[in-house]
């Protein structure tokens, strides 16, 4: 298997970027293709490692200053527009990012193009929630959404978590503010009706409303909802994490009682820790492009890489596009 790499991607590319890949290459198996300027890349190679890779060069880099709608149109030279040209020619089978989320977005979906039949590819992160974690479907990318839309995230999701986390029957969840059928907007109203109407029919397991308390109580496995609540969602997580995390280990720190109290626990905290950490995650799946890519944090370190071309795999392996295509005429609202 060949992962693809916007080697030019991220806050601390090309080394981090570069020495994730190579991980991957050593611990997972695949091959690499790294796209960049060639004389970067190689001056974070060792001559053995630049003749284990192949190295496309390409001579722009998009940064979070270019508009991300048209950045790959107007730079088509940069690492990101070409390493998406060579995941349509299947000159790989994943590709990698932790260029801007807005510009991969719009890339993918103009160039290696969304399946057949769906409306929106949508950014689906898997939070660390319970056994498995739970997906949050949207998460940015459409922030507008209509009813179909929410369909078919949740058919996505459900594909998702049955191939990539484990779950044999997901359920999913719609985000709402109250778990009673009449709650939200005209949105959440007919969302509701199609999900119920997937799960009477067998297709889905649909479990109705879910507030956001019930997202980390283990209520459903996919949380569907639009870009704009879930970004939110996925944002004030990421707060509280950090700072959860900040003022327990100003608690332990606090006195020698409580510093002896922190040894104790040491395995366990750092259990709890690594379950919260994003290098573990590695990025997030876009699901409903045509082939498997994956955004990984903008902030990506070796590990944090490492651990999103591990997902490129997986994702690639998993046979979840083909599902996708395949169910796509039960996805759409039927007017008859």
């Amino acid at each position: 298997m060949r992962i693809i790499v916007d080697a030019m991607g991220g806050d601390h590319a090309p080394q981090e970027i570069v020495k994730g890949a190579l991980r991957a290459k050593k611990e997972l198996g695949v091959e690499i293709t790294l796209v960049g300027k060639k004389e970067d890349i190689l001056s974070c190679l060792q001559d053995h490692e630049a003749a284990s890779v192949e190295i496309v060069d390409a001579r722009e880099v998009i940064t979070m200053e270019d508009e991300p709608s048209t950045a790959t149109r107007r730079k088509k030279d940069s690492s990101m527009a070409v390493a998406l040209r060579l995941l349509k020619e299947e000159k790989g089978d994943a590709m990698v990012s932790a260029g801007s989320t807005g510009a991969l977005l719009t890339g993918a979906t103009l160039t290696v193009k969304r399946i057949h039949g769906i409306r929106r590819a949508a950014l689906a992160p898997v939070l660390p929630a319970g056994e498995h974690g739970v997906m949050l479907i949207d998460c940015g990318a459409n922030v507008e959404c209509t009813a179909e839309y929410l369909l078919q995230f949740a058919y996505m999701g459900s594909f998702y978590a049955q191939k990539l986390m484990g779950v044999e029957v997901p359920r999913v969840g719609l985000l709402n503010v109250g778990t009673e059928d009449t709650k939200g907007g005209e949105l959440q109203h007919r969302a509701f009706e199609l999900l119920s109407q997937a799960n009477a029919e067998g297709r889905i397991c649909f479990v109705g409303n879910v507030e956001g308390t019930g997202v980390f109580s283990g209520e459903a496995d996919v949380v569907v909802t639009d870009g704009f609540t879930g970004n939110v969602l996925l944002k004030t997580t990421e707060g509280v994490i950090k700072y959860m995390m900040k003022a327990l280990k100003n608690v332990f720190y606090a006195s020698t009682m409580n510093k002896l109290a922190a040894a104790v626990l040491k395995s366990d905290l750092a259990q709890m820790k690594k379950s919260m950490d994003v290098n573990e995650v590695g990025g997030t799946a876009l699901i409903g492009i045509s082939k498997p890519v994956i955004k990984a944090h903008g902030s990506s370190n070796e590990a944090s890489f490492f651990s999103a071309i591990r997902q490129a795999k997986q994702f690639a392996e998993s046979g979840i596009i083909s599902d996708i295509a395949a169910h796509i005429d039960v996805m759409r609202i039927r007017t008859e």
